[in-house]
């Protein structure tokens, strides 16, 4: 009696690329364990071994680098970058992400044109007749040994809370868990594949082992619930929270492999086939490839394709755009998020000037950020200010304003043993979100972080009194954050009186061409303790 057959077939999955293609964070001249030419050697190793294994990107490709960015705003011309690594490293398929939308609608068209593989989202709905705008939920494949695999593309329905409303305008997000549960449904009743596979540009909101939440239950994040309510999923692969994670939930496969191309998410399917010649899925295996502990050497060839890209990038990056006088650097990002900073108070000013509005809020990104030194360049600009944020001007109470404060104090708490100030585990995982937190300028006040949260606001005032929670004030935001993104749900819906439409790494950066000289200034209006 002959022994059954059996196929082993490899999928491989890369998300929250956010445009490093090279190995560079655009900091400095060091190369990092990172971008799409060093996960492009663990790609072709993989395919040396299985060559009909299925790549999928998982979405947050196109921003994220100056290399994009550059091309986005100066050098659009020809291929986007995004669609010719797509095309270069032979994608099967790729999933809309969130930011795929932050440079207009337009690019994202010439994008998914531009690109060989299709670009699947099943719940971003056409408003006028509710089909799927990018035309394409889900995608069958059939391997050399006729096994048939599905793979539907679902996204953050959460977009509509973050994205300027003109880039997504004609636009429907459907709820993605139960848009995925009922494209589930009919890929299995009209196609019946041999393995089903959803990629989601979405993450998980449960701890994958203890199902304990691990953030507020939004809607952002979707990943566990799909795990444990779809039925006939068998492999679940997420992104957008930037973590680095493979396991198995209620006997999915699941992984998401970080961000800036820090990994690539593996999972095997085991077949086995059957007497009447069908496949069985008999065994699934999620792991993650690091491209640190990755032997080979980044990807030349695909180097040399973006070369010239590359080199114009670096050119205008190395621009100088003016100078400082005083100290406007950030030595110690925690330290700088406790009083006030010249560079946060630069940029407060930089947002209050340009919109007219009195009072103003930022917040410093990422705790790489460095603020500026004694020369600044454009590379200055884009790495501490890393999104491409434009400005609106909010109408707020003063009731809302002070809570927007409390939101922002929850940011810190204090060492249950030391009673040293930190930041809050919720502001760390399941990832980093110092972006959350905002510094004020053109109001006085004071955060006491040994109050309970929601009463740590202990001094608010605005023209040397007491702020008037009945007022209405003119404040001046970036867009994500005046669409309530981060969970300030105060702000969410909130008259937008002011909108300018320039990316703020550009206002920034013509407000220094125009002075020649920043000025270290800081007025101390707020404290942390």
């Amino acid at each position: 009696m002959n022994s059954p057959r059996t196929a082993i077939v490899t999928l491989l999955e890369t998300s929250d690329l956010h445009g490093h293609i090279y190995p560079t964070d655009y900091r400095g001249p060091e190369d990092k364990p990172i971008g799409l030419a060093k996960l492009s050697a663990i790609i072709r190793k993989e395919r040396s071994i299985d060559p009909s294994l299925l790549l999928i990107d998982n979405g947050d490709l196109l921003q994220g680098t100056p290399l994009m960015y550059h091309y986005a705003k100066y050098g659009a011309v020809g291929t986007h970058p995004a669609a010719d690594a797509l095309n270069a490293l032979r994608y099967d398929a790729a999933v809309i992400g969130n930011h795929e939308f932050n440079y207009g609608p337009d690019l994202l068209k010439q994008t998914v044109l531009q690109s060989d593989c299709p670009w699947l989202s099943a719940n971003i709905v056409n408003e006028a007749d509710g089909q799927p705008a990018f035309g394409q939920p889900y995608r069958i494949f059939t391997l050399p040994a006729g096994i048939r695999i599905a793979v539907l593309g679902v996204t953050t329905h959460y977009i509509p809370n973050w994205e300027n409303p003109n880039h997504i305008r004609g636009l429907t997000f459907e709820d993605a868990l139960e848009s995925a549960t009922r494209w589930v449904r009919h890929i299995h009743e009209h196609e019946r594949p041999d393995a089903l596979v959803v990629c989601y540009h979405g993450g998980l909101e449960h701890d994958p082992v203890t199902g304990e939440p691990t953030e507020p239950l939004t809607g952002e994040n979707q990943g566990y619930e799909m795990c444990k309510r779809i039925g006939g999923m068998d492999v679940l692969f997420t992104g957008h929270q930037h973590r680095l994670l493979a396991g198995e939930i209620s006997g999915v496969a699941f992984a998401q492999p970080g961000f800036a191309g820090q990994a690539i998410a593996k999972v095997q399917l085991t077949f086995e086939q059957t007497a009447e010649g069908t496949w069985s899925l008999r065994g699934k295996k999620a792991s993650l490839l690091l491209t640190a502990d990755a032997e080979e050497q980044a990807d030349e060839e695909l180097l040399a394709r973006f070369a010239a890209n590359e080199r114009q990038t670096q050119q205008w990056l190395d621009q100088p755009i003016g100078s400082t006088e005083g100290d406007l650097s950030i030595t110690e990002p925690f330290a700088a998020r406790q009083a006030d900073h010249p560079f946060t108070e630069f940029i407060n000013r930089v947002q209050m000037e340009t919109t007219g509005a009195a009072i103003s809020c930022a917040a410093i990104f990422t705790d790489e950020a460095r603020g500026f030194g004694k020369r600044i360049t454009m590379r200055d600009v884009t790495a501490n200010y890393i999104y491409p944020n434009t400005l609106k001007v909010v109408l707020l109470t003063g009731r809302e304003i002070r809570e927007a404060l409390e939101q922002s104090a929850s940011y810190f708490d204090r060492d249950a043993r030391t009673g040293e100030l930190r930041v809050s585990a919720a502001y760390l995982l399941p990832k980093p979100r110092h972006f959350d937190y905002d510094m004020w300028e053109g109001i006085e006040y004071a955060l006491d972080i040994s109050q309970p949260v929601g009463e740590r606001v202990v001094k608010l005032r605005w023209n040397d009194a007491p702020i008037d929670p009945e007022a209405s004030f003119e404040v001046a935001m970036n867009s994500y954050r005046a669409g309530g993104g981060g969970n300030f749900d105060m702000i969410k819906g909130r008259p937008v009186v002011r909108e300018i439409p320039t990316d703020m790494t550009e206002i920034l950066a013509d407000c220094i061409m125009k002075r020649g000289t920043i000025r270290s200034e800081c007025d101390h209006n707020w404290i942390v303790y």
